[in-house]
């Protein structure tokens, strides 16, 4: 426990005894504890302490008094509710806490029944919405609207439908009033959200819920929500303007009546609606009055004519609509507001060069201050720097930044800072040959350099765990932010962006691979702080203007107050299609208002694992197989494939598919699982679990039984590898802190003796066993940048063979043991003929294909090796059989058209 929340269980002690966390949502954090009085087990909803903070204890807890009036058998009752008071926390932690308890439901939610079953029977879809619908009637006649129903909030006790958190947005909405936009947070899901209600109505009626059950009955039904898609803005989009599709042809056996009634619960009008719930569940049962007919399988009804009052609505509703869907961006560049500006936006597409493309696996863009020069990567391996005027059909190269990544203009125009095999450089743009300021700099997919206006360069070291501040004339150096020995430990921090007036930089935090990131902002005085949850980079553009994308290539603007480093304001999307990869947006833009991006389908939540051929040739395992993959490892019969699943947030899971269109099947479901590791036999996937200390898991390959602890250790683990004999698995630590990163063995029988592997003050990363299990290989970074090197195992203090000669990481061998394969530090596959008896030697690394463009992480290896020599690896995903390279979009002027905007 923090120790927020152990002040939190003392305070309590003398009625609830905390045991654990259950679960945490967008408005608290639920912990099982048992009520010392009554001798019961319950649970504990803590709400956030932002979010109370901006509500306050008095109202909200005069508020929730009357959702504890409530007393129907399908309602979870509330016991209990209050404030605890800590004092001053003397670590900038809160305060106070505002809680609610309630009764603790043995079972499970809907929500986990839905990600078991997808699809359940009808009968029992019937039954818990009426059950459900049951506990809305009696609500909405006691005058409580719920405001959020959603599967998570509909717990199945002896499979019987119990609805919680009943009345508690209503609590928080009517608390917190309009300062609920300081939090962040929104009320309610966008899944099941009514149009009403997504539009920012005030006045929520009882049809607001009615809507929401629709959602969910629709969902037991076809397996999914009526309205999908990869953000929340494009969902409520959807929400807005898009009729749900029709249930029948989805699935023959759902009755006409059924469909009917669950259509007509998603009228976008909430007077074409129910008019209560209990005429929804009469509905359903086939007894129902009033239900609209003629409905037709493109989803649209035969509606009566609407009264005075719904036409006047309906013209409301679609005057709304049309604002809401400006603001959401979906058009890609509508924008509320006039354009103030003589000069228009142009916006063209332009070609990299005859032939060439983009490197879209790491930061590969800049666009010079004036807006007239772009400076790229393509995807040739160990290319420059490419410099280009848009009106030029070609680029020209900048002799002797081959090899280099993540290129940064210098506030002048006149330098790029670049990075290069753990070098940070800098070349004149007239010409000349570049410098060398630092040996210990990042490069790839994660690193980065920010040039400020006082001629200095802040970037990212080595290791990803700091980030540091030098003259770009060279010389020393300091730390302006970092993750080690802080509550960052175990992330990495990356891609730097320049704030004007060195007023400090945006940076990047992300866990391994980018599964989940964050935005952070530091000063140069070694202060740094969490700006934007779950954004994938930000930009600030004057005026108090910060531009910040997502990861699923959405792009916002939202006022942000410069002298404070925070944002006064929620997010407003601008522009949507911005290609995705790795957690990284490729987009650039200059204080002369260009910007140019890159525009494609792939991005972080999409991807597919592909078979590549020694020659390079790909081919895809299965064309409607893809998702937020981040880690796979192929089973020793190599028939299956075990893929970590998810974007991080409690979706973090393992899944087995089978080659080549098999079944896909989910393995765990403790939404904290990554990195699998299969078992020799076959028999089972171990795993990592994220955890605050390190939690090896392992579980039957064929999804029976529980998960089974395998190893326990106090610090964090970010990788395994198990052994053919079955006796070791062997363990990378996290890369974050001095020395970290280090290989431990431990065994399955029960000894918990550490093994450890190569200790020194350097990093060493994924640690690969041969198949006769007598060798390692890994990655170290202990000659100044990672190299691959083999040693003998377990015993290993007899000596290491380096078998990369310029840079190498992800080592892995053949299937036979007589190769092995590693990425070089040019994103070229690479292949050593290796001999293991009756001593270890290599032969010359020999370059396969190159590997630029595939999802591959810096610090997990993303790939495999089939039996028959072919490799699978993770890639974008792309909706067509052939994309072709993402299209350069060229903006100029578009700052112009945000003038007339005021954030208020």
């Amino acid at each position: 426990m923090s120790a927020a929340i152990e002040r939190l269980a003392a305070a309590l002690a003398d009625r609830y005894r905390i045991e654990r966390e259950l679960g945490a949502g967008g408005m608290a954090t639920v912990y099982l504890a048992d009520d010392l009085k009554h001798d019961r087990k319950v649970a504990v909803k803590v709400l956030r302490p932002e979010l109370a903070a901006v509500i306050g204890a008095e109202r909200f807890l005069a508020e929730i008094r009357t959702t504890a009036k409530l007393q129907h058998s399908h309602i979870l009752p509330l016991h209990d509710s209050g404030e605890v008071r800590l004092g001053d926390s003397g670590d900038n932690g809160p305060r106070s806490f505002l809680y609610y308890v309630m009764p603790f439901v043995e079972g499970e939610s809907l929500r986990d029944r839905l990600n078991r079953e997808q699809q359940l029977p009808v009968s029992d879809a019937v039954r818990i919405a009426t059950e459900v619908a049951s506990a809305l009637d009696y609500a909405h006649r006691h005058g409580v609207i719920h405001r959020d129903i959603k599967p998570e909030n509909i717990l199945l006790h002896d499979g019987s439908a119990m609805v919680a958190d009943f009345g508690i947005a209503l609590a928080v909405r009517s608390a917190g009033g309009t300062r609920m936009t300081e939090t962040g947070m929104s009320l309610g899901t966008p899944h099941y959200m009514s149009p009403e209600q997504a539009m920012g109505e005030r006045e929520i009626t009882a049809r607001s819920d009615v809507y929401a059950l629709g959602a969910i009955t629709y969902e037991m039904l076809v397996g999914e929500p009526p309205f999908t898609g990869p953000s929340a803005q494009s969902i409520v989009a959807k929400v807005l303007t898009e009729q749900p599709r029709p249930l029948v042809p989805k699935r023959h056996t759902i009755p006409p009546h059924i469909e009917a009634t669950v259509l007509m619960a998603l009228e976008k009008l909430p007077a074409d609606r129910f008019a209560s719930a209990a005429q929804f569940s009469e509905a359903l049962a086939g007894r129902g009055e009033g239900l609209h007919v003629g409905r037709t399988h493109a989803g649209a009804s035969a509606a009566l004519p609407p009264d005075g009052l719904a036409a006047q609505w309906r013209r409301n509703f679609w005057i709304a609509a049309f604002v809401a869907i400006a603001l959401l961006g979906v058009a890609g560049w509508s924008w509320i507001g006039g354009r103030n500006s003589s000069a228009p936006i142009s916006r063209q597409y332009v070609t990299a060069g005859t032939g060439m493309s983009i490197y879209t696996g790491a930061p590969s863009l800049a666009l010079s201050p004036d807006g007239s020069m772009l400076a790229f990567i393509d995807t040739t391996p160990d290319g420059p720097i490419f410099l280009k005027h848009r009106a030029d059909l070609n680029p020209v190269a900048i002799p002797g930044t081959e090899g280099a990544t993540n290129p940064t203009f210098s506030p002048d125009g006149k330098w790029i800072a670049y990075m290069v095999s753990g070098h940070l450089r800098k070349v004149a743009i007239a010409g000349g040959s570049p410098i060398n300021l630092s040996d210990s700099a990042g490069a790839g997919f994660f690193a980065g350099v920010a040039w400020l206006e006082d001629n200095s360069l802040v970037y990212v070291t080595t290791l990803l765990t700091q980030l540091r501040r030098m003259s770009a004339d060279g010389g020393a150096s300091t730390v302006v932010a970092s993750t080690e020995d802080s509550a960052l430990l175990g992330r990495g921090a990356g891609v730097p962006v320049a704030l004007p007036g060195n007023h400090g930089v945006l940076f990047k935090v992300c866990t391994s691979g980018c599964v989940t990131m964050d935005m952070y902002v530091a000063d140069l005085k070694g202060n740094q702080k969490l700006l934007i949850p779950g954004a994938a980079l930000a930009w600030y553009l004057g005026d108090g203007r910060l531009l910040y994308a997502q990861r699923d290539g959405a792009v916002l603007i939202a006022p942000f107050d410069l002298d404070r480093l925070e944002l006064t304001g929620p997010g407003v999307p601008t522009l949507n299609g911005v290609l995705v990869s790795t957690g990284y947006p490729n987009l650039t833009w200059s204080k002369s208002g260009s910007l140019v991006y890159l525009e494609g389908t792939g991005n972080g939540s999409d991807a597919e694992v592909l078979r590549v051929t020694r020659s390079g040739v790909v081919s895809r395992i299965d064309t409607a197989w893809f998702g937020s993959f981040n880690s796979l490892d192929l089973s020793p019969d190599g028939r299956r494939v075990a893929v970590g699943v998810g974007t991080g947030n409690g979706g973090l899971n393992i899944w087995i598919k089978q080659l080549d269109r098999g079944p896909f099947s989910r393995l765990t479901f403790s939404g904290r699982d990554r990195r699998p590791a299969w078992s020799p036999d076959g028999r089972m996937v171990a795993f990592v679990r994220d955890t605050v200390g390190g939690l090896v898991m392992g579980h039957a390959s064929d999804g029976s039984g529980p998960d089974v602890p395998l190893a326990r250790l106090d610090q964090l683990i970010q990788e395994i590898d198990w052994s053919p004999d079955g006796r070791w698995i062997i363990g990378r630590t996290d890369n974050s802190g001095a020395g970290a990163g280090n290989l431990l063995g431990f065994r399955t029988d029960g000894d918990t003796t550490l093994l450890s592997i190569a200790p020194t003050p350097y990093s060493e990363l994924h640690p690969a066993l041969s198949p006769d299990g007598h060798w390692l290989a890994y990655a170290s970074n202990e000659s100044g940048a990672f190299e691959v090197y083999v040693r003998p195992f377990p015993n290993s203090g007899s000596g290491r063979w380096q078998v990369s000669l310029s840079g190498g990481s992800m080592p892995r061998w053949s299937r036979n043991g007589r190769e092995l394969y590693f990425v070089n530090s040019s994103n070229r596959m690479m292949v050593v003929v290796v001999a293991t008896r009756p001593a270890f030697s290599a032969g010359s690394p020999v370059a396969l294909f190159s590997v630029a463009g595939f999802s591959l992480d810096a610090f997990h290896p993303s790939y495999d090796v089939l039996p028959n020599g072919d490799f699978l690896m993770l890639g974008p995903h792309h909706s067509g059989a052939d994309t072709g390279p993402p299209r350069i979009v060229w903006v100029d002027n578009w700052l112009s058209d945000l003038k007339a905007r005021r954030f208020q």
